[in-house]
Order: structure tokens, then sequence, then C-alpha cells
């Protein structure tokens, strides 16, 4: 039986994998096939790495690198984003656990799997409600010092590992202190290990791919190799730690990873746990949210491809859930994995399913050989992924396009930094949300006159225009709201209160998109006030819906002036009126 044409279209916005199956063929299979492999590559070692920064067991990593990647392939819009654990989030999720129970404990690692349902659930629900527009009150000059202040946060808790001490701490502060502290316990062959992996690894970043190319290799392959310097990491240095019982010399090892599928886990549906998850788990999902359709959106501009938010939302959502189902922690797009997904070739999320194909068999046949890995190698491997996440020019740029916003972002960086990441990403959120409502509470309202010659009417202060001393034209740079409605009428009480003769005050309503009850309220004030001294109140270049609104209650009947199409027309009326006069 044939669908109808609108549930088939129903089906396809909710299901976007029916859409890119409809054309999948044999080389669009091939595409995905390579990208999977290249990114399979990429992630086996950074899934370790992310779940010891979480504080997790190594195979959680692998865990949420499976079934979400398939549930994402599935529910989700964007053509190249690769979800899975992400450092910001590792770290998100490490604070916020590790304010409930101790590192390595069955109730850890139970109160990260209940994080991910919990960000899940979340993520859903914003997704089934269309409240992907909420993202937008995240300022991006916020988001970068933030992600900034965590890769150095990130960074930074990574040494312990290197030096082979025991460091704790959830802010800088805390965590150089802690270093100082325990530095003369240092082991010489985990900092030989350490530092050398990720000399190795910074080399691989940068020069490797070059050096193949200039043997005449195919970039294909060069590309291939560059991206498995990791787990030439990984597998160098295991064998090292093996042959050589450095495990007996004090060097920290990953130990025994159970071999085998995802287990079936469910989480916790405590009221005392959600209680104190609920938060984190918002500011995972928000955070998460953000950084994937960031991710997502450059990437489909590059193949004028377009997501959907309020999707991502759902697809999002349905990876944190099928991750917390399978004995994973929180999960996003991670930007790194997803630029290399891109750049590799992947034509449809296909490429992310065969990806959890890759370390589904990591899982099954692998895990017995990561015994001897050192915990040196995985920390090098997390340093040199955040440290590109790094961005400290941020403060350079904003301090010399706007103060406001260089204050915001200093404070993120400060806080994170100094206070933890919760506390930095709260204020980030809540800075974000101050900065909009401080930028629209005081709109920008610019006096105008008509440039000679044409009907156009700029900024006095900008342009050689002409005005009349008994109509005052303001141009309102921004919708009305409660917020910026009071700030109105204080300018034009402001501009009234001189020995000019003005007779008529015209407000050019051009760039008005809104009106709330609030501001009709002060335009309603305005009226009556200019009213009294005798000055007519005028608008001009209202749009449609507005003047729909306005219609609807009783100040255009009550205003004194006239509602003119456009600011020529207004001018040219009230001037005529005045030499008919």
């Amino acid at each position: 039986m044939t669908l109808p044409k609108i549930t088939r279209a129903s089906l396809e916005r909710h299901l976007p994998i029916l859409q890119w199956t409809k054309t999948y063929d044999r080389d669009t299979l091939t595409s995905d096939m390579v990208a999977a492999v290249i990114v399979t590559i990429m992630l086996i070692p950074q899934s370790l790495a992310y779940a010891l920064l979480a504080g997790l067991p190594a195979e959680m990593g692998l865990y949420a690198s499976i079934l979400p990647l398939v549930a994402y392939a599935i529910f989700g819009t964007s053509r190249a984003l690769a979800v899975g654990p992400v450092a910001v989030v590792s770290l998100m999720t490490a604070a916020a656990v590790g304010n409930m129970a101790l590192q390595g404990t069955a109730e850890y690692a139970a109160a990260a799997i209940t994080l991910a349902f919990i960000s899940g659930v979340i993520l859903l629900v914003m997704g089934v409600f269309r409240l992907g527009f909420l993202a937008n009150f995240l300022s991006h000059p916020v988001i970068a010092g933030f992600i900034t202040a965590s890769g150095v946060l990130i960074a930074t808790s990574q040494l312990k590992h290197i030096f082979g001490i025991d460091a704790h701490g959830h802010n800088l502060v805390q965590l150089i202190g802690s270093l100082l502290e325990n530095q003369h316990l240092t082991n010489p062959i985990t900092l030989f290990l350490g530092l050398t992996t990720t000399a190795f690894l910074f080399w691989v970043r940068k020069g490797l791919k070059p050096l193949l190319l200039g043997t005449g290799m195919k970039p294909r392959m060069a590309d291939i190799l560059a991206k498995a310097g990791p787990v030439a990491a990984v597998a160098v240095t295991t064998i090292a730690v093996w042959l050589l019982g450095l495990g007996d010399k004090g060097v920290k090892i990953v130990g025994e990873v159970p071999m085998g599928l995802p287990p079936l886990t469910a989480p916790s549906f405590s009221p005392e746990i959600w209680s104190q998850l609920f938060i984190s788990g918002l500011l995972i999902s928000i955070i998460g949210f953000v950084e994937s359709v960031s991710v997502a959106q450059t990437l489909a501009a590059k193949k004028r491809q377009r997501i959907v938010p309020d999707q991502e939302l759902v697809g999002l959502g349905a990876s944190n859930i099928a991750s917390a189902l399978t004995g994973g922690y929180p999960v996003t797009g991670g930007f790194a994995r997803s630029v290399v997904n891109f750049d590799a070739g992947a034509e449809t999320p296909a490429a992310g399913a065969f990806t959890a194909v890759g370390i589904l068999l990591a899982a099954l046949l692998l895990t017995p050989l990561l015994y001897f890995l050192p915990k040196a190698t995985l920390a090098a491997t997390i340093i040199v992924a955040v440290l590109s996440l790094v961005d400290f020019s941020i403060l350079s740029r904003t301090w010399s396009y706007s103060k406001v916003d260089f204050t915001a972002v200093a404070a993120t960086i400060f806080l994170t930094l100094g206070f933890g990441v919760e506390m930095g990403v709260s204020v980030g959120v809540i800075l974000s949300i101050g900065l909009f409502l401080y930028k629209t509470s005081r709109p920008h309202v610019a006096e105008v006159g008509l440039v000679p010659g044409t009907q156009h009417f700029r900024n006095i202060k900008r342009h050689d225009v002409e005005t009349h001393p008994e109509v005052v034209s303001l141009r309102i740079d921004e919708s009305l709201y409660f917020a910026n409605a009071r700030f109105l009428e204080d300018y034009v009480y402001n501009r009234i209160a001189c020995d000019e003769p003005i007779r008529h005050v015209v407000l050019m309503c051009s760039a008005v998109n809104e009106i709330d009850m609030s501001a009709l309220e002060s335009l309603e004030a305005i009226n009556e006030r200019l009213e009294a001294v005798d000055i007519k109140l005028h608008l001009s270049e209202v749009k449609g819906p507005v003047m729909d609104r306005l219609k609807r209650s009783h100040f255009l009947d009550e205003m004194t002036g006239e509602v003119f199409l456009s600011q020529y027309d207004a001018v040219s009326a009230l001037t005529k009126e005045k030499t008919a006069a």
C-alpha cells in the first residue's frame, strides 16, 4: 500500500534516513566506507582517552561510540557530523559525577550512564517542542571562550598522567597546586613515554602527511596513515610496556578491558540522583547541541546542504539515550572527527554507522591487547587533541570589535579556569542571555533627515541631510518589547526638551518587526505626553504584521497623528501642511 504523500513527507522529516537512502548507490557506499575506516582509526584511541578524562573505565568510551552513531544515522540531518565522546563533554561529565561518587566505583559509572540518559531526554523534549532556537541565546564568542578555557583545563588535568603522579582539582589553581605538591613523585619512565608520545603526535598532526606526499604516496593513503598516528602511538607504547615490563616500574596502565558487546544498562530513576544531575545534564545538552550544530552547519554549507536544528536535537537526544542503554556516557558531535569524516569523503550518515561497526569489532577483538596500554599515551592523545581548541585570540578579536563581548568572553574564561567548568558554562549561559538583553534594551535610535535630491533618509550625525525645525524624524532600529520600551520613552522625551519649535514627531518603524504589550503602552504614554505639549505623534513604514496587531488595539484611534506609508510621504505631508498654513 502506497502511503499518501503528506505522510511520506512527514516520515522523512522525522526520519531523515528515509531521505538519503533513496539515492544511495555503490559510489556513495565506497565513499562512506573509506571515511568510516579513517574515522574508526582516529576514534579508537580518542574514545579510550576521553573515557579516561571523564574518570570512567576505558571500555565506556568504546561503548559510547557504537550505538549512538547508529541512532544519529537514523535521526540526524547532517551528512558529515560524527557523534561520540568529546573532550569538553567528558570534562563536564567528570565535574558533574565527581560531586556524587568516588572515581572508579560502580556508583560513578552508573551516575555517568544516568547523566547520558538525562541529557538525551532533555534534548528529545527540546526537539519535540522545537526549542532549537534557544541555542541562539548563547553567543559564539562566549562559547569560544568557554571551549578555550576548557581546553586549558583538560590539558592541565592530563599532566598528572604524563608525570605519573596523583593530582586532582576542578579548576586551574587546584590542578596546578596539586601537580606542584606531588611533582617530586614524578616517574621518569612515565615522563619519558608521555613527552615522547606528545611530541610524536604533534609532529604527526602537522608533518607526517606532507612527508608521505613528498615520497609520491597518493593523498588518500597519506591521509589514512596520518590519521593512524595515534593508533601507532598506542601500539608502540603498549608493546614497549609489555616487553620491558614497565608496568612493574611504576608506569600506570589501563589494565583489563572487558571484551565483548556493549552491555545493556539502565539509568537510575532515583529522584535524588536526577535532582543532583539535572542541571549538569541541561548544561551538557546545551553546550553539546551548540557545538554540534555549529560544526554541522559549517560542513553542510560547503556542499550546499542544510540541517534542521530541531531534528538535530532529536538525533542527539536519541544518541545519548542509546549511549545510556549500552553502557556509555554523554556524547555529542565532535569538531575534529567531523572534519576528518567530511574530508575523508563521507556522503551520508551511513559513514557513522560503518564507524560504529569498526568500533564494535575493536571492542570484540582488540580489547585484550589494551591491557598494557600506558595511561600516559592516552593523556598525550587528549592533550594534542584539545590544544587545537585553545584560541586566546578570541580575546584580542572581541576587544577590538566590541568591549561588551570582550567582557563576557574574559569573564567566561576567567571563571572557567578559576572556579571550574560548571561555573564557567553556567556564567557563560547567563552572560549570553544578559548580553542579548543589554544590547536590545538600548536599541539604536537615529534622528534622520532627507538626503538632498532623493527620497532616502539617513542619520543626521553621519550624513549631510535636510531637516525641518518643526519635524523630528526618529528611526528605530530594533523591535520594541518590554526591555527597551522605557528607553524609547526617555529618548523621545529628552529629544523634545529643547527650544526648537517642534510640532511633529515621526517614528520611522522600518526595522521594527514586533511591538509587544509593554511597548504598546509606552507608545500610548508617548502619545499622551506629546499631546500635552501640543506635539503630534506619527508613524511611518510600519510593517504589515505590526500594523495588523496595532489595529487590534485602541492606539491608532487615540494617536494624535497619522500612519504614513513611507518616511518621505510623512515629511512631505507635514512640511506642506506648514507651508499651506
